[in-house]
C-alpha cells in the first residue's frame, strides 16, 4: 500500500508547533477512540514533550466503552491526563476547561504568587487531520471560530481562539499524518473516514474490515446481517479471504445482487463502511493498546 502525502506542508506545520510551543502552557492532542494509535502522530510526543499533555480521547460515544477506559489508563500511565469526549454532541467538552486547570493547578498557584493573577491559561489544541479537532475547538468556545470540515487539511495557519477569562485556545492545522510504515494504520484510517475512500480499494477495505468485526465483534455481524453464526475462518485462511466471504454471507443477507445473480459484494462493501461511520452497527474499537 502506498500512500502519497504532502511533505511540504507537513514540514511547514511542524517548523509552526515548534515555534509556538513557547506560547503556551499544554497541549491538548485529539485523537480519535476507535483507532487511539492509529490516529497519532508518533512525532507529537517528541515535539512536544516538554509541556504537560492533555489526551482527548474524542466520538467515545462510537468506540467500545471497556476498550476507552482501559486506553484511557494507558494514556495515565504514560503521564498524560485523559479526557473522553463527544466534540458532535458535547459530551465531555464541559469538563475540558475544569481538566485543563487541574492538570496546571501548581503552575496557576505559582503565578499568583507572582501577582499575575487572572491570567488565562494558554492550551495548543493538536491532532492528525479529520479527527474532530475543530469542531471539538467550536463547542469548547461555544461558537463557529475554528473552520471545520469532513476531510483532511481545512483547517489553515495560526488561529487563537477566546474561550473565556481562565482559557485560550491555539488551533493549528492538522500536524502531520501518522508514519505508516504499518498497513494497518492505512486501514484503521481509511476505516473510519479520516483518508478519502477513493486512496484504497472500498471491496478491499470492506473485506478487511469484515475480518476484523468478525474477530473481535462477532455479535454484531450476526446482530446486523441476521445470522446464526458467522462462518468460521478456514484453516491458513488470511484476512483477505475469510474478509470476502463474510461480505458475500451479508450481501446475500441483504439481497445485494447485480445481474446474473452475482453477489454485488462492491456495494455491500460501501454500505458496511457507511453503516460503520454512522455508528449503526455499534461501538467498536479497532485496536487495543
Amino acid at each position: 500500500m502506498n500512500i502519497q502525502w504532502y511533505p511540504g506542508h507537513m514540514t511547514k506545520t511542524r517548523r509552526q508547533i515548534e515555534a509556538d510551543l513557547k506560547l503556551v502552557d499544554i497541549v491538548a492532542e485529539i485523537i480519535d477512540a476507535r483507532i487511539p494509535a492509529s490516529s497519532r502522530n508518533p512525532d507529537i510526543d517528541a515535539i512536544c514533550a516538554e509541556k504537560p499533555r492533555l489526551i482527548v480521547l474524542n466520538r467515545a460515544d462510537q468506540a467500545d466503552p471497556a476498550q476507552t477506559k482501559a486506553w484511557g489508563a494507558y494514556f495515565r500511565s504514560q503521564g498524560h491526563s485523559v479526557l473522553e469526549s463527544d466534540a458532535r454532541s458535547g459530551k465531555g467538552i464541559g469538563q475540558f476547561s475544569a481538566v485543563v486547570q487541574g492538570v496546571l493547578k501548581d503552575q496557576i498557584a505559582r503565578w499568583r504568587e507572582k501577582g499575575q493573577i487572572g491570567r488565562p491559561v494558554r492550551a495548543m489544541v493538536v491532532g492528525v487531520p479529520n479527527v474532530g479537532k475543530s469542531t471539538f475547538i467550536n463547542k469548547v468556545a461555544k461558537r463557529k471560530s475554528a473552520k471545520a470540515g469532513d476531510r483532511p487539511g481545512v483547517t489553515r495557519g495560526k488561529q487563537w481562539v477566546h474561550v473565556d477569562q481562565g482559557l485560550d485556545l491555539l488551533d493549528t492545522p492538522g500536524i502531520l499524518w501518522p508514519k505508516f510504515e504499518d498497513e494497518r494504520t492505512g486501514m484503521n484510517l481509511a476505516f473510519t473516514g479520516a483518508v478519502k475512500d477513493e486512496i484504497m480499494d472500498v471491496e478491499t477495505l470492506g473485506c478487511h474490515f469484515m475480518a476484523l468485526l468478525g474477530e473481535r465483534y462477532p455479535q454484531a455481524l450476526m446482530d446486523s446481517y441476521k445470522l446464526s453464526e458467522v462462518p468460521a475462518r478456514e484453516e491458513g485462511e488470511n484476512d483477505a479471504a475469510w474478509g470476502y466471504r463474510l461480505l458475500q454471507t451479508a450481501a446475500a443477507r441483504r439481497g445485494m445482487r447485480v445481474s446474473g445473480n452475482e453477489l454485488d459484494t462492491e456495494r455491500m462493501s460501501r454500505v458496511l463502511l457507511d453503516e460503520y461511520r454512522g455508528g449503526k452497527l455499534g461501538r467498536f474499537t479497532l485496536e487495543t493498546p
